[in-house]
């Protein structure tokens, strides 16, 4: 069940629409700072502050089929609420249609990436811009906390999986990453190689027709993105982010933006998601029309 709520330039039904956001005020295994539960709503009401036309790729948002379903009827349970989330998912991607998710924190893509996988067959990978490995086999008595995301994906959905932004995490994630030959690109990696090459190698090594993009907020330096349940510093900058978002919509099936948590900042990062999203719509739309 959907509680309302309305981006700002959601101005189609969901008949029409072919965008559907909605939002999953869920961070119960939140384990630093929690509060990514009140992102859904800070994004949308930052985002009645830019304008709807985008000059790069010549569209004004109002045009597009865009529907906000509102927030997702969350319970107590990570293990419940993923289910709910699951079925949601599942139900917008058979009316045809491409769900944008914004939570809440990085557990909640398991049920977004099981649900488009199980559409797209076996032509599908996952990119992941994120800080943080989440490779933990489990965490704080959670096997569905948010810092056992990627290993939860790895083990039961697919290991066609890149991660771009990687700087933390415990020292046996790193080893675990290497012996299992993930592919990784840490901040560095973006910095030194650039974001566009890292991309290119990133898409060839996927190799799939249908990808899923995640973006944990904390891949990005904190001094652009304050706003965080777990800010990690020497990060990617928001350029950086934008550039891989409008480079990987064309190929994305979906999306999520995760684990903004707007009671630490003044809004910048709730902005910034906001903002990632116009960018993302815009890019695939583009694509779209140029089919």
């Amino acid at each position: 069940m959907f509680l309302p709520n309305s981006f700002v330039d959601a101005l189609a039904d969901y008949k029409s629409a072919y965008y559907v956001i909605f939002g999953v005020p869920f961070d119960n295994t939140s384990s630093f700072r929690a509060g990514s539960r009140w992102a859904p709503d800070a994004i949308r009401q930052v985002s009645a502050n830019f304008e709807s036309y985008n000059p790069t790729f010549d569209i004004d948002l109002v045009d597009l089929p865009i529907y906000d379903a509102g927030n997702l009827e969350t319970s107590a349970s990570v293990n419940e609420t993923l289910q709910n989330l699951y079925e949601a998912t599942k139900n917008i991607l058979r009316d045809g249609k491409l769900p944008i998710m914004l939570g809440g924190e990085h557990s909640l893509t398991f049920a977004m990436v099981k649900a488009c996988s199980e559409f797209a067959g076996e032509d599908f990978g996952v990119l992941i811009l994120d800080a943080h490995f989440d490779l933990r086999e489990e965490y704080r008595g959670f096997k569905h906390n948010h810092a056992c995301v990627s290993r939860n994906i790895l083990n039961q959905i697919t290991e066609n999986i890149v991660f771009i932004g990687i700087r933390s995490g415990p020292e046996e994630e790193w080893i675990f990453a290497r012996e299992n030959n993930l592919k990784y690109y840490t901040a560095d990696d973006v910095e030194y190689i650039g974001v566009v090459e890292v991309l290119k190698k990133a898409i060839e090594w996927l190799d799939c027709k249908h990808l899923y993009l995640s973006l944990d907020m904390d891949a990005i330096d904190p001094a652009y993105a304050p706003g965080l349940g777990t800010p990690e510093p020497f990060g990617m900058n928001a350029r950086d982010i934008r550039t891989a978002v409008r480079t990987l919509a064309p190929f994305t099936m979906g999306l999520d933006i995760v684990e903004i948590a707007p009671e630490y900042d003044s809004g910048q990062t709730a902005m910034l998601g906001a903002k990632v999203m116009r960018e993302f719509i815009a890019s695939h739309a583009k694509s779209r029309m140029n089919l």
